[in-house]
């Protein structure tokens, strides 16, 4: 059965293949180079084969085991040197297992291991300097001072073949600088990998954020809605209930009402749910601004038609305010007075102050009923309570309410004015 392509192309990306190659390659340069040469002393031939076994053996493993391999190697190249013979392709194994030590391990285990090879180097050249006569060099495997053999073109190899210190340190140096600088190249691209790792974290939690931001966003929107709404639409049923029988004009005028009230939430909650360009608006229809504080006659003549008598009093004098801070002011006061209607009790009447100051607006909502002195923020599980401190809080406002010194309840909020900013503007993305 055929293997298919890319597992090919796998298995030959493979580490451990690509090292065993490169050893196999090394190994048959060496035999070609040694067989070549002129005839060699048995004894120097076992010896050469070991230091051989070793470079080779290195470049194999030199991955998983770094500073043993380049070890292995350098004291293969130290047999062949004590032996007097000339290099072979397997002492390459010293320049490879460097590079793999300097791009693998950190730079005080690769320089101290590029600085015993310079060492042993160094030792070797002085060693070649004082054996001009070739006495020390041959070992007890052959006669000192014979050369090993011949290369192909007839030139003698020994000693002096690997060219001491002034070759072989700048290839030493050179083999460690590669490997510290592919090191170098993998750290800084990690690095740009992490950075990169973050900036994708940063921007999932951003628009995590911006998902929460605008959920809770809609759900203070439809709560002030739908709970003001309902309650005057409740309101208003209620009394035309009441004034069937006797005054059936108050009935058909609360049945207005509603229907008015009904159309104005619904134009309220599109609006909310897709602002001026959502499916369910109607072609040609302009975006409903937020509500401000311009609206706010209408929205107590509301709550005074729907059977809650309210007294309103504005202090200083109105200007125009940003939009965050206008349509935040309009929202506290309708849930507040949503909260009278709904939990103050019949009977109830309620106070709206309005307070136009230098550096803030003061807002409170007062009411003289009983229904709510004892109920927890406002009686609907804090919602409401915690949906106008959230708009405070966007403002970098806040919002205060409990029982009032003399009954009934009060809910006081300050917000910091801000530079106006006209209303098109800042909606603008």
């Amino acid at each position: 059965m055929n293997t298919p392509a890319p597992a090919r192309r796998g298995a030959l990306r493979s580490p451990w293949l690509q090292d065993a190659g490169l050893a196999a390659l090394l190994l048959a340069g060496t035999v070609a180079v040694a067989g070549s040469a002129g005839g060699v002393a048995p004894g120097r031939a076992v010896a050469g084969g070991v230091a051989t076994a070793l470079g080779v053996a290195a470049v194999a493993v030199r991955r998983r085991w770094p500073v043993p391999a380049v070890g292995a190697a350098l004291v293969g190249a130290v047999v062949r040197m004590a032996l007097g013979a000339g290099p072979t392709p397997a002492e390459l194994a010293v320049l490879v297992t460097l590079y793999t030590v300097a791009a693998r391990r950190p730079r005080r285990t690769s320089l101290v291991v590029l600085g015993a090879a310079l060492a042993l180097v160094t030792a070797w050249t002085l060693v070649v300097a004082a054996d001009g006569g070739g006495r020390l060099l041959g070992g007890p495997f052959g006669t000192g001072g014979e050369t090993v053999g011949e290369t192909p073109g007839g030139a003698a190899t020994g000693p002096g073949s690997w060219g001491g210190i002034l070759v072989l340190g700048p290839l030493l140096a050179g083999s460690w600088a590669l490997g510290w600088g592919v090191r170098s190249r993998r750290a800084y691209l990690g690095e740009l990998e992490a950075r990169a790792r973050d900036l994708e974290r940063e921007r999932d939690q951003q628009a995590a954020l911006a998902v929460a931001a605008e959920r809770a966003r809609l759900t203070r929107e439809m709560h002030d809605v739908v709970a003001h709404g309902l309650a005057v639409i409740v309101t208003q049923a209620q009394g035309g209930a009441a004034a069937f029988e006797r005054r059936p004009a108050d009935t058909l005028a609360a049945l207005d009402a509603i229907v008015a009230t009904g159309r104005e939430s619904l134009a309220d909650m599109r609006q909310a749910l897709a602002p001026g360009d959502g499916p369910d608006d109607r072609p040609g229809d302009a975006p409903r601004p937020e509500p401000g504080l311009a609206e706010l006659a209408g929205l107590v003549d509301r709550v005074r038609r729907a059977g809650t008598p309210v007294a309103l009093h504005v202090d200083g004098v109105p200007h125009p305010l940003a939009a965050t801070v206008d349509a935040a002011a309009y929202r506290i006061l309708q849930e507040s007075l949503t909260n009278t209607m709904r939990h103050a009790g019949p009977g109830a009447a309620a106070q709206v102050l309005v307070s136009y100051g230098d550096g803030a607006l003061t807002l409170q909502v007062s009411d003289d009923g009983t229904g709510r002195a004892t109920m927890h923020d406002g009686g609907d599980g804090g919602h409401g309570l915690r949906g106008m401190r959230e708009r405070a809080a966007l403002v970098r406002g806040e919002v205060t309410a409990g029982p009032g010194p003399g009954g009934g309840y009060v809910v006081h909020a300050r917000l910091p004015l801000a530079p106006a900013v006209p209303r098109e503007r800042e909606a603008a993305p």
